[in-house]
Parts: structure tokens; sequence; C-alpha cells
């Protein structure tokens, strides 16, 4: 028999997991807001994984409270994560999701979602069940690439669809000025967050790629809004100046 997998949170994109999991012969173990972790880790003290599948603003308390025998068995897959976010756990896995799913409806596969960690095999066999490609990468210097390419693709097509709305399609047909504008605001935003410099034109090229994977993607989700503050209020912090992005934000005031 298998070993169990931990999955924490089981909302769409948590079932799209727990679905390729249970494919391979994975029993799984749900936990909920209302499940005390401690009580599931003492009845399973050795999963095979421990799937973090919350959304980007229940990450962080989650990771405070989980029980130290799943700590070096991590498996992330929230939007806007960097380097620094999990530094202080050993053994982490990435998965750069590039699937999306929304309720009532199958997944659709944008591109193929890199993953790194002594996981990565794992999901790439889980996903693989359901049609849905992973591509492992070979160190972490390529995750963190994937990882500031994935929040490039969120901040530029939420942040520029506040203003025009519409499909990533029509934002880089129709409004390419206004999208290279914010990209390039959002690279440095990046690069200022993690430290390091990035070869632009690559970066902003495969956001292309990702319009062209789902041309008709939708812009702007209700995170918008909240992206844009974050962004504004950690480029403050570093001391960045973001017209494009400042610009929009007035323009979006009521």
């Amino acid at each position: 028999m298998k070993k169990p997998v931990i999955l924490i949170g089981i909302g769409e994109m948590g079932g799209v997991f727990a679905r390729g999991l249970l494919r391979l012969g994975h029993p799984l173990h749900p936990v909920t807001r209302e499940t005390p972790m401690d009580e599931v880790a003492a009845a399973v003290p050795d999963p095979e994984a421990v799937i973090v599948a919350v959304g980007e603003k229940d990450l962080a308390p989650v990771l405070e409270a989980l029980p130290a025998s799943w700590r070096e068995r991590l498996v992330l897959l929230q939007n806007e994560l960097l380097p620094a976010d999990f530094a202080h756990l050993p053994g982490v896995t990435v998965i750069s999701v590039w699937f999306e799913k929304k309720p009532g409806r199958e997944f659709k596969e944008i591109l193929p979602s890199p993953a790194f960690g002594p996981r990565a095999r794992l999901l790439q066999e889980a996903l693989g069940t359901l049609g849905i490609a992973v591509k492992p990468l070979a160190d972490a210097e390529a995750l963190l690439f994937e990882l500031v390419l994935k929040n490039l693709y969120i901040l530029t097509t939420n942040i520029a669809g506040l203003k025009v709305g519409g499909t990533v399609g029509a934002l880089w047909r129709e409004h390419r000025e206004l999208a290279r504008a914010v990209a390039e605001e959002v690279i440095l935003l990046q690069e200022s967050l993690t430290g390091r410099r990035f070869h632009r034109q690559a970066l902003i090229d495969a956001m292309v790629a990702a319009f062209e994977g789902d041309p008709e993607h939708q812009c702007m989700g209700r995170s918008a809004p909240a992206r844009l503050r974050r962004a504004l209020e950690q480029g403050r912090r570093l001391g960045l100046e973001l017209p494009t992005l400042d610009r929009i934000a007035a323009e979006a005031r009521p």
C-alpha cells in the first residue's frame, strides 16, 4: 500500500491534486480549517507528502501551525511565491501551477507546470494521470525564474486589467504599450524583492507564450485590486518608483 498524503485545503485546486493522487493509489487525509493538524499528525506522522493547497493569504498561518513532523515533506503551489517565503523550510517542493480550475468546470491547462524539489516526480506522476503536464526543474535557479515569471504574468494581467479589462490576448494585441510598462515595473519589483537581476526580454517572451497558451483568459480576477495594493506597498517599502502602477491605482479609485 502506498504511503498517505496530507492535503491541507480542499478547494478547487486541492481537488485536482487529490484526484491525481488517488489515481496513483495514495490514501488522502484532508485537513480543513476545522481540523486539528496536531491530531492528524499524531495519526499520520510519516506521510509521503503534505500538500498545502490554501490561498495565498492563508499560507503564512498554515505554515506557522504546521506540525514539526510534516515540515520536511511540504508541497507549495500558491501564486506570488518567492524563495524567501519558504527558505526556512527544508526539503520543500514548489510547483508553479499553469492550469486553472473554476467551480463547475473541468481544469484548463495553459502551459506545463514547472516543479522543483524532492516530490516533483510525485506531482508529475499524479497530475499526469489527469493529462496535466508537470516539468521537473533541474535546480533552484530554474525555479526562481519560473516563480518570477508566474508573478509577472499574474501581476501584469491583473493590474493592466484594472485599466482595460478584457482578455490576455486582447491586452497584448491592443494595449501592448501599457502591458509592457506594467511588466517592466513588475520585473523591477521582483528584482528588488529577490535581490537578483533577470533577463527582462526572456521573462516578457515567456509571459507572451503564456498569453498565447490561453488568449481568452480574463485579465482581471477578484484579487486584482488587492494585488495592486500589495505591489505598491512592497514598492514603497523598497523605495521604488512605480509610476504606471501608481497611475492605475489613482484612476481605479472611486
